[in-house]
C-alpha cells in the first residue's frame, strides 16, 4: 500500500510442476515490488502489465515461462488519482466499494466456469484422503488449460496480455466512503460460508477491523475441518482484507 494505491495479491496454489526455481512466493514479492516502481503517473492496468513484464524477465533465463503451471497471481488495485479511484481485478479476488449510492461489489469470478466436473469430484471427497489429493491435482490440470486462454480464466502470470482481460473501471473520489479488498480466502464470509452479506461484512470490517473478518473465517474453516458442509478445495485459504476509508 502506498499513498495514492492499495493492491492485494494472492498467489496461486501450486499442485503440479511449474517450471520455476524460484517458487510462488517469490513471484508474488517480485510482482509486487515492481507494481510499486512502475505505478507512477499511469493507470493501475499499464503498471500490472509492466511490472508482468519485469518480472517475467527477471526468470526466463533460469525458468520455463511457457510452462502450463508457470507461478501466477490473482490481485486487485484501487489507485486514488485525479479525483477518481480507479480499479482493476484480474483472478478470483473481490473489490467491495462503498458508495453515496450505494454497494458496488467487483468480483472476478471467471474461474468458477472452468474445470466443474473435476472441482464438483474433488468436493465430494473427505479432507485429507489419498483420493482427494489425486483429485485436486486432475482439478488443477483442468484448470491451468483453461487459464490465460479465450473462454478461460485469467491471472497475472509471465504475460502482460492478460492483462487486457481485467475487470477495470473508475469512480468518483467524492462519491465514495470505503473501499475493501479482499482475496478469495477472506471473502469466504460471504461464500462459501455466508456469515455475512456484503453490507454486513462493512459493518463486521467497521466494528472488528479486517483482523476480526478473517478470524470469522478461521472459526468457519475450523468448525468445518472435513468441507462437508462446505465443500471446497482448500479447508483452509489464505486470507488477506485490506480498508481504505476516505
Amino acid at each position: 500500500m502506498t499513498a495514492d494505491m492499495a493492491a492485494v495479491l494472492d498467489g496461486a496454489t501450486v499442485r503440479t510442476d511449474t517450471g520455476c526455481i524460484h517458487g510462488v512466493p517469490w513471484f508474488v514479492e517480485n510482482l509486487a515490488g515492481s507494481l510499486v516502481k512502475h505505478k507512477e503517473g499511469i493507470s493501475p492496468a499499464r503498471a500490472l502489465a509492466a511490472a508482468i513484464a519485469e518480472t517475467a524477465a527477471a526468470h526466463h533465463d533460469t525458468c520455463d515461462l511457457n510452462h502450463p503451471g508457470t507461478p501466477s497471481a490473482a490481485l486487485v488495485i484501487a489507485q486514488a488519482r485525479d479525483d477518481f479511484l480507479r480499479y482493476l481485478v484480474l483472478g478470483d479476488v473481490t473489490l467491495a466499494i462503498e458508495t453515496t449510492d450505494g454497494l458496488r461489489i467487483i468480483t472476478d469470478n471467471r474461474v468458477d466456469s472452468t474445470a466443474k466436473a473435476e472441482r464438483a469430484a474433488a468436493d465430494a471427497l473427505p479432507d485429507g484422503s489419498p483420493e482427494k489429493a489425486k483429485a485436486l491435482i486432475r482439478m488443477k490440470h483442468a484448470e491451468l488449460a483453461a487459464r490465460n486462454v479465450p473462454g478461460g480464466f485469467w491471472v497475472a502470470a509471465a504475460d502482460p496480455a492478460a492483462v487486457s482481460h481485467s475487470l477495470t473501471g473508475q469512480i468518483p473520489l467524492r462519491t465514495i466512503r470505503r473501499v475493501i479488498l479482499l482475496t478469495d480466502g477472506a471473502a469466504r464470509v460471504v461464500r462459501p460460508f455466508k456469515l455475512y452479506d456484503w453490507p454486513g461484512v462493512f459493518s463486521a470490517v467497521a466494528h472488528e477491523g479486517p483482523g476480526g473478518l478473517i478470524k470469522q473465517v478461521r472459526i468457519a474453516e475450523d468448525a468445518d475441518p472435513t468441507g462437508n458442509l462446505h465443500p471446497r478445495n482448500k479447508i483452509h485459504d489464505d486470507a488477506t482484507v485490506a480498508v481504505i476509508t476516505l
